[in-house]
């Protein structure tokens, strides 16, 4: 049987596993499709290469998709998200010069995200602070500005953001061009394992759940090819109930730790893909529950609700209409084309489209197809909460 080529860039961070799992483990082939997995430097070359039209999909910072349709940024191309690769996977690090100034001493306070965030801005408030992110349309760059104004801060005041690629954070922060960063692993691991950097908390201390890659596809491709693409989506689906089982981590850290992947330890891999990650280098292991997600309809499925939190955080720093940006993500985020494409696979699907986010304290069942599924936590910090409804994002 011959194989449908389909030809994916991504970058290379533990949370493009599902796309690496689906290719490596023949989820795809069994699919009908011949996966092709190009390694891209950066955001910006993924972004480019999408608009142009050299990949049909991508691996993508979940805003990229709804940025990249409004045009925010250099390149507008009609982009649409039909899959969520992972939620949470980032950790904020600071250099040893910063923690010294927050007054953090070992492993303690890791993953308080209020008592950080103030040490944070009371350090900032006595010398500059720029912090990496590595693009400015992401959820690195959303999370940190929620986080520093949960904290009572003023992002555009009290810190910098620089754009810095993930592969080079741990050499912008030795060479002292950021003092922190927030990014995904194992970069965030690979800085404390090179001495200069510690781990304060995880993204998930900021929003618990939170959408961190979506595969981002082409509106164009996804319209003429309807077959593929659900093709693509049910060997992802695959791979990440595969990613679910603990005892398949390893070897999945050592299919990504090859050159051609990650090309880093597949111990600082697994460290990413488990959560039990060395925050400041002594050796003691912090673990975080639900650090990272791959597995399930609870860790895949393209809420429209939360396109329209990123829409509502980023739309005026982006230069669009709230209320414009509001209904485009409606229209970005496609769980209308998972549910086709998922459906065969027996999953049991939510009812609804759209939720209230950070409204879950704990594991509770939900209305689905089947009345077996079952989302939680997702909590915001700061207690918050966000209707789409509303239209309205504090």
């Amino acid at each position: 049987m011959s194989l449908e080529a389909i030809e994916v860039g991504f970058v290379p961070l533990v949370d493009a596993a599902a796309l690496i799992v689906a290719r490596e483990m023949g989820f795809a082939a069994e699919e009908g499709l011949d996966l092709r997995l190009v390694r891209e430097p950066s955001w910006s070359n993924i972004r480019d290469k999408v608009a142009l039209g050299i990949y049909p999909a991508a691996h993508m910072l979940a805003p990229m998709p709804l940025a990249m349709s409004l045009g925010a940024g250099a390149m507008q191309a009609g982009v649409i998200a039909p899959f969520i690769l992972n939620t949470g996977g980032g950790s904020v690090g600071v250099s040893h010069a910063l923690a010294a100034a927050m007054g953090i001493d070992g492993p303690a306070g890791y993953g308080d995200a209020r008592a950080m965030g103030v040490a944070l801005l009371r350090a900032a408030a006595r010398r500059p602070v720029a912090i990496g992110a590595p693009f400015p349309q992401s959820m690195h760059v959303e999370l940190l500005r929620y986080w520093l104004e949960g904290c009572g801060g003023d992002p555009d005041r009290d810190v910098t953001l620089h754009t810095v690629p993930p592969p080079l954070m741990t050499e912008a922060l030795a060479a002292g061009e950021i003092d922190a960063f927030c990014v995904g692993e194992p970069w965030g691991s690979l800085a404390v394992e090179r001495g200069v950097a510690r781990l304060a908390l995880p993204g998930a201390a900021i929003w618990a759940w939170a959408p961190e890659k979506a595969l981002g596809v082409r509106r164009d491709w996804a319209g003429a090819q309807p077959d593929a693409l659900a093709a693509l989506l049910r060997a992802l689906f695959r791979a990440g109930r595969w990613l679910g089982r603990a005892a398949n981590l390893p070897s999945a850290a050592e299919l990504m730790a090859s050159p051609g992947y990650l090309g880093v330890s597949a111990m600082l891999i697994e460290r990413g893909l488990t959560g039990a990650l060395s925050v400041d280098g002594s050796g003691a292991i912090r673990r975080t529950p639900r650090f990272i997600g791959f597995d399930g309809v609870e860790a895949s499925f393209p809420w429209r609700s939360q396109a329209q939190w990123i829409a509502a955080r980023a739309a005026r720093r982006w230069g669009f209409d709230a209320a414009a940006a509001h209904a485009a993500a409606a229209e970005c985020f496609r769980p209308d084309l998972y549910r086709a494409a998922i459906a065969p696979l027996g999953a049991d699907l939510p009812g609804a489209s759209s939720k209230v986010e950070g409204a879950l304290e704990s594991r509770i069942g939900v209305a689905s197809a089947q009345g077996g599924l079952f989302l939680g936590p997702d909590r915001f910090f700061d207690r918050r909460e966000y209707d789409p409804d509303v239209n309205d994002c504090y």
